[in-house]
């Protein structure tokens, strides 16, 4: 199924091409992390225009894993609370390395943990 093909990509990969809403052309290089076997981001650089922000507009988008585009849904979860550790720990262990450390610290910070949205795969 498509969901396992994504989620494997995406926990073997540091970065995860995302495309939100239909405006933007390009895809934009982001962290993602499986938590579960949901796929979690969080936006880093809070922009008024950033991907997240376009998503509350417009929740449909597509991710890119390697060669393969999938369709999703973004949506901020209604558990978001319930797994806000289970993610930064997701995050501190998958980008441990010691160029992604402190933007791994960073990420874990209450400024990005709201921005915090989950993506389903649609197909």
């Amino acid at each position: 199924m498509n969901k396992e093909k994504a989620l494997d990509y995406i926990q073997n990969h540091t970065i995860i091409g995302i495309k939100a809403g239909h405006q933007r052309p390009e895809f934009l290089e982001i962290w993602m992390v499986v938590v579960q076997n949901r796929i979690f981001a969080r936006s880093w650089g809070l922009a008024e225009k950033s991907w997240y922000n376009t998503f509350l507009e417009d929740s449909t988008g597509e991710i890119q894993c390697g060669e393969t585009v999938y369709s999703i849904k973004a949506m901020i979860p209604e558990d978001v609370n319930d797994l806000t550790e289970e993610i930064n720990q997701a995050y501190l262990t998958k980008y441990n390395s010691d160029h992604n450390i402190q933007y791994s610290r960073g990420i874990i910070q209450e400024k990005h943990v709201v921005k915090t949205m989950e993506f389903i795969i649609l197909k």
